[in-house]
């Protein structure tokens, strides 16, 4: 398994569990871009992010008739968002106050509605708290629980680089961007070259193929025509100085040798189907118009 979705379902699949995985919505970026609770080191709204989710959660708890939650969260384990007073904030923003249940560090913290109506007993719920896994694993071990899921990397959204890439499409637009623009942050090489102007240039033969099948309108596709290169998706008015710089970027990251001139084919912009290129961008060049 390569993702925390991923655990999941071999996880409910191995215990004959039903599970939903929720898709969040157009709303959470506009979250992601002004959070009421602020940022982490990064551009990561821990505690807006986790009241969204119980937000939706609550709405399957709703529609399915169950009175409570619970979470596997772990008091103190995440630094910005499993503090007592963010449990305590994230709730009270998803409306759920007093219904979620956290049975690893429960007896650390106020019983909840279905504990004080006898429906849980807390006697049986534990104290555990503090970034060590130690008594997670315990845990997993006295009930049979085999290869224990590792401790995740984050969220991409800590990543200072990425956070880079993420404040590049709030900050060239006026809220008018689209879910892609973000899908598309995790791969390729990101340069701005313009305020209305990105290339992102593609590392791999997937990453070409991807770029192919994504080509939203007001995007072109540049190809290489005779020489081997990647693909990158030019985004932005097609203005001749640069394609000529996105161009160049490809050049750079293309085969060796190249011809005298090198052709480079754009879908998506029938005004002009190719660009003429004859020497790669510098080292310099490439850092000074790299996003992050």
């Amino acid at each position: 398994f390569t993702c925390c979705k991923d655990d999941a379902r071999g996880v409910a699949y191995k215990l004959g569990l039903p599970l939903t995985i929720l898709q969040v919505g157009e709303d959470y970026l506009k979250i992601v871009e002004r959070p009421k609770y602020g940022y982490g080191k990064g551009i990561n709204p821990c505690i807006d992010c986790r009241a969204y989710m119980f937000t939706l959660a609550k709405r399957v708890m709703e529609e399915s008739g169950a009175s409570f939650m619970i979470s596997g969260e772990v008091l103190q384990q995440r630094p910005m968002s499993q503090k007592l007073r963010d449990f305590n904030a994230i709730e009270k923003e998803a409306g759920l106050e007093g219904l979620v249940v956290r049975p690893l560090s429960a007896r650390l913290l106020a019983p909840t509605k279905p504990e004080l109506a006898g429906i849980i007993d807390r006697s049986r719920l534990h104290a555990i708290h503090g970034r060590s896994r130690q008594g997670l694993l315990e845990l997993a071990q006295k009930y049979g629980i085999e290869h224990p899921p590792s401790p995740s990397a984050g969220c991409s959204l800590t990543s200072p680089a990425f956070a880079n890439k993420v404040r590049d499409v709030f900050n060239s637009h006026d809220g008018d961007y689209e879910r892609w623009e973000f899908e598309i942050l995790k791969m390729g090489r990101h340069f701005r070259l313009g305020p209305e102007t990105k290339v992102v240039v593609a590392r791999n033969h997937d990453q070409n193929e991807y770029l192919e099948g994504l080509h939203p309108e007001g995007t072109a596709l540049m190809t290489c025509e005779n020489f081997a290169g990647p693909h990158a998706l030019f985004i932005g008015p097609p203005e001749p100085e640069r394609l000529e710089k996105a161009g160049r970027l490809i050049l750079r990251y293309s085969q060796k040798p190249l011809p005298e001139i090198c052709r480079i084919r754009l879908i998506g912009t029938p005004a002009q189907e190719t660009v003429e290129i004859v020497s790669p961008a510098s080292e310099a060049e490439i850092e000074s118009l790299r996003i992050a």
